[in-house]
């Protein structure tokens, strides 16, 4: 069951647990890294003076590649479940980061947006408690 919905698997086709990391280009590493680190990951590979680094937070990891051409194009937004959104929250904004207003959504979770040093919007996620 997923957010309340119930989902069958075509026979034959093995359910995918959970996305292993999401590799997003940035045009400087040091200020990327920099970035991330204060979002609470942690480098696990590469580093600040690395063309790839890989950085971790619990079980979410993040691939950083170093991309100098890279021209931001708006694809999507990677979402990052937290177990208490607003406290999250009041961290990233100690670190000065530009967070939006956490909000709820109709589908059961409490979310805020934050936008990377090269336009990749990442979202924290909390899942509300079911209605009833």
């Amino acid at each position: 069951m997923i957010l309340g919905w119930v989902v069958e698997w075509p026979k034959g086709i093995c359910m995918i647990q959970h996305i292993s990391a999401v590799t997003l280009a940035v045009q400087d590493m040091v200020r990327s890294v920099e970035f991330y680190e204060k979002l609470g990951f942690k480098v696990a590979y590469g580093g600040r003076r690395s063309a790839f680094t890989t950085l971790r937070s619990g079980d979410a990891f993040v691939n950083l590649s170093a991309e100098s051409r890279y021209e931001h194009r708006w694809w999507g937004r990677v979402i990052f479940r937290v177990d208490h959104v607003d406290a999250h929250h009041r961290t990233l904004e100690t670190q000065e980061l530009p967070v939006e207003v956490p909000r709820d959504a109709p589908w059961g979770e409490r979310f805020f947006h934050v936008t990377d040093p090269d336009g990749h919007e990442l979202s924290f996620a909390e899942l509300l408690p079911a209605r009833s």
